[in-house]
């Protein structure tokens, strides 16, 4: 095998891997948005009502307070997760991810058949140092968002329709 077919395989790898990654940490993001909406919404509205139920009368001073500690509650919950600032988080490493993906795909499928073996190296290892620093800035997602994501992608989901045509046609 030629060293550029050694480095085209490596490249599908890296594509492949980011393809993984992206969709599980877009997996992750949803799980955080949904946490940080089931949670902050409740909270919200219990603490409406303990508001309108304290001003309503003096008798409802008991259910007002109970209603305020389980808002107080919810909202500390919320605060500890930081689920909205781990939805952002992992939003913006499945975009990191997607990006690497596509240039890995794109050095695969269009550069490479254009460089010598030394370009394609080095375009290689330029790619390997982007894949280690995401990998090590992003959070590792669950692996309820790993299981998600695999299957998602089983589905056909991060598959772009040329890529259909061109298999249906025996191409790559």
């Amino acid at each position: 095998m030629t060293d550029i077919a050694k480095i085209g395989e490596e490249l599908s790898r890296i594509a492949e891997a980011a393809g993984y990654a992206s969709q599980s940490q877009f997996e992750q993001a949803k799980f955080w948005r949904g946490v940080n909406l089931a949670l902050g919404v409740p909270a919200a509205g219990l603490a409406a009502v303990a508001g309108a139920t304290a001003l309503a009368s003096t008798s409802g001073r008991i259910a007002a307070g109970i209603i305020a500690l389980a808002a107080a509650g919810l909202g500390g919950v919320v605060t500890t997760l930081n689920a909205a600032q781990r939805t952002e988080q992992a939003q913006a490493a499945g975009n990191l991810y997607l990006s690497l993906q596509s240039d890995a795909r794109i050095a695969r499928e269009v550069d490479l058949g254009g460089q010598d073996p030394g370009e394609a190296r080095e375009a290689l290892a330029e790619l390997r140092v982007r894949q280690d620093e995401i990998n090590q800035q992003a959070a590792l997602p669950s692996f309820y968002a790993y299981w998600r994501a695999k299957t998602s992608i089983a589905k056909g989901r991060q598959t772009y329709d040329v890529d259909a045509e061109d298999r249906s046609k025996g191409g790559v």
